[in-house]
């Protein structure tokens, strides 16, 4: 009886882990950075969270999350993270407070590229887009794969804007030298005109700014200001996806100009494109080099 019951429950449990393969759409993350990023996941206020919001992904690691189809929320990478004096875990791009690799919960502090995601939304297409809203860390590349309807385009942003990044929004390093990030004006400002906030909180009201243009010039399909939606929103239907930090510019370019995803605004500013060529992200803080 008691291997009839134990059989039982082994079925049951290989049917519900295939059940949720199937019903699942996956994330694979890939760090083509230098050095070891740490990202971290939210999910948003009416999704369950996810078994992880957080972990380390060493250089060129991957690694491959099945996400529920009904899911929406976010994803970063934290960079420049080690344990300070205390244990306590600790990010200068990126942090999410917990004082964990975990986040448990908690999102990105700015300026963090974010990657943002509403799977099986309106027509049961996938929205998703890759913003600067909140500022920027490190270049980021959304490629979806086996979609059956929507554009399906990849989005991001290739370049490493923390050197071109304008002086008032700079993110130092620990030491004052170079930048680690590059923040939104509103963050560094607070003024409600590059906010969209108080009296600029239409469309209508608030446009881009000469800082939110810095952005979009740069990495012209990602996010740059709140109303930036009509060149920043992709959509894409029962696709799996690659998100990859760190893509290196002309590899990117041309393994993704072959896709002919017939989106009219190029994937990076050719111009911009060599700001520096491959983003030095890594750990500044004590104890955890990897």
């Amino acid at each position: 009886m008691d291997r009839i019951l134990l059989t039982g429950s082994l079925l049951t449990l290989l049917t519900f882990s295939f059940v949720l393969e199937v019903e699942s759409t996956t994330f694979k993350l890939l760090n083509k950075c230098r050095n070891t990023i740490w990202p971290g996941l939210l999910s948003g206020a009416n999704s369950a969270p996810l078994p992880t919001t957080g972990f380390a992904l060493h250089s060129d690691e991957s690694r491959t999350l099945h996400i529920p189809r009904a899911w929406s929320g976010r994803l970063w990478a934290r960079t420049h993270c080690g344990h300070d004096s205390t244990g306590k875990f600790l990010c200068i791009a990126g942090d999410c407070g917990s004082g964990k690799v975990e986040c448990e919960g908690a999102g990105a502090k700015p300026p963090a590229t974010l990657a943002e995601f509403t799977l099986n939304g309106a027509d049961g297409l996938d929205f998703y887009d890759v913003s600067l809203v909140d500022g920027y860390n490190i270049p980021m590349l959304i490629v979806p794969k086996g979609g059956t309807r929507g554009g399906c385009g990849a989005t991001g942003c290739l370049v490493d804007l923390n050197g071109a990044c304008p002086t008032a929004l700079r993110v130092a390093r620990a030491n004052g030298k170079g930048s680690v990030a590059c923040r939104s004006a509103c963050e560094a400002f607070g003024d409600p005109r590059f906010c969209c906030s108080e009296a600029y909180s239409t469309p209508d009201t608030c446009g881009p700014s000469p800082y939110s243009l810095f952005f979009k010039h740069a990495c012209p399909r990602s996010y740059s200001y709140a109303y930036d939606d009509k060149t920043s929103t992709y959509t894409c239907a029962s696709a799996d996806y690659i998100i990859i930090f760190c893509p290196l510019p002309y590899t990117s370019q041309k393994v993704l100009g072959a896709r002919k995803d017939g989106i009219p605004l190029p994937l990076v500013n050719k111009t911009m494109m060599y700001l520096r060529n491959r983003q030095s992200s890594g750990a500044v803080a004590s104890s955890t080099g990897r």
